[in-house]
């Protein structure tokens, strides 16, 4: 028994349609934790067990991972917390009845930054890394999806891209880092909850085929795009005052700001991708089959879709 949280999230659905795929040639049943089943791909609901609730609810949890083997996990964003607990408090639940049930493995979504001079001031990402600690100690062999900022969060970007030919983000225009397609994510999962020849606790970096650059992304958009975008670099101080002036939790709030600031010192550099396990999306291919499509899209079919 696999069972799958967050299954209507962006890696989430990409994985559940996978495992779906492959699992009943291999004799693995599927259950997901989802607090509206129906937002579940009326294709799969026949095919999964449905457990409703919350996976950070402890009564929710024990009745998903009774009789698991294995569990995908993966936190979902609450900016309205406190970062300690929006990820380990969150999955406190759930170590215990990772324990309780005796499952087998657990694959976690977590960051890049384990070991480097910035982890201990990284904000999200400290949370992050202290969550899979948490996981760990659970007694469950354990793998963390390392990763870095995902393509996914241009899509945030499209309307300014289509309006104005602008992207926006702290990073210093030429600082080349890693970034990933939130498919590539969802694809090593499945190989590691399929094959659970695995033992012990590690991290497995997810990264991209390679390094980008703001302005790398701005000229492979404005070719893929046909149309001029150019990067405009946001100060810290604006990032924080635009997402307090939307009203989230200021130690939240605080916690991405210094994110940031730990990427742009390196967080996320120096990572080997020969340790990676999976495929590696260009971000030429995606932007041709997922950004262009959203950049392009009238306004009023976004706001229907």
């Amino acid at each position: 028994m696999i069972v799958i949280t967050a299954p209507t999230g962006n890696i989430g659905r990409r994985l559940l349609s996978l495992l779906v795929e492959a699992a009943p040639a291999r004799g693995e049943e599927l259950r997901v934790v989802v607090r509206d089943p129906a937002r579940l791909p009326e294709a799969v609901r026949g095919q999964v067990e449905v457990v409703t609730g919350s996976h950070g609810d402890a009564a929710t949890v024990e009745r998903a991972f009774a009789g698991a083997d294995a569990v995908f996990w993966l936190v979902p964003p609450d900016a309205s917390v406190t970062p300690d607990d929006a990820y380990s408090g969150f999955t406190r639940p759930a170590a215990r009845a990772f324990a309780t049930h005796g499952v087998g493995h657990v694959v976690g979504v977590s960051a890049l930054g384990r070991g480097t001079p910035q982890a201990a001031q990284a904000g999200l990402v400290t949370a992050s890394l202290a969550m899979d600690d948490l996981i760990a100690g659970s007694g469950v062999a354990y793998r963390a999806l390392a990763n870095p900022s995902f393509f996914e969060n241009l899509l945030e970007e499209a309307d300014s891209i289509r309006e104005n030919g602008v992207f926006t983000d702290t990073a210093a225009a030429d600082r080349p880092a890693p970034m990933v397609a939130v498919a590539d994510i969802a694809a090593t999962a499945a190989g590691l909850l399929l094959d659970r020849s695995w033992t012990g606790v590690g991290s497995i970096p997810v990264l991209g085929p390679q390094d980008l650059s703001p302005n790398d992304l701005a000229r492979i958009m404005t070719e893929e795009l046909g149309r001029p975008v150019r990067y405009r670099r946001q100060s810290l101080d604006e990032l924080r005052t635009s997402m307090l002036g939307h009203g989230l939790n200021e130690a939240f709030v605080e916690a991405m700001v210094e994110m940031k600031r730990a990427k742009d010192r390196g967080l996320d550099a120096g990572f080997d991708r020969s340790l990676q396990t999976g495929p590696a999306t260009e971000f030429t291919q995606w932007c041709a089959r997922t950004l262009k499509p959203a950049v392009l899209a009238t306004p009023e079919a976004v706001d229907a879709h």
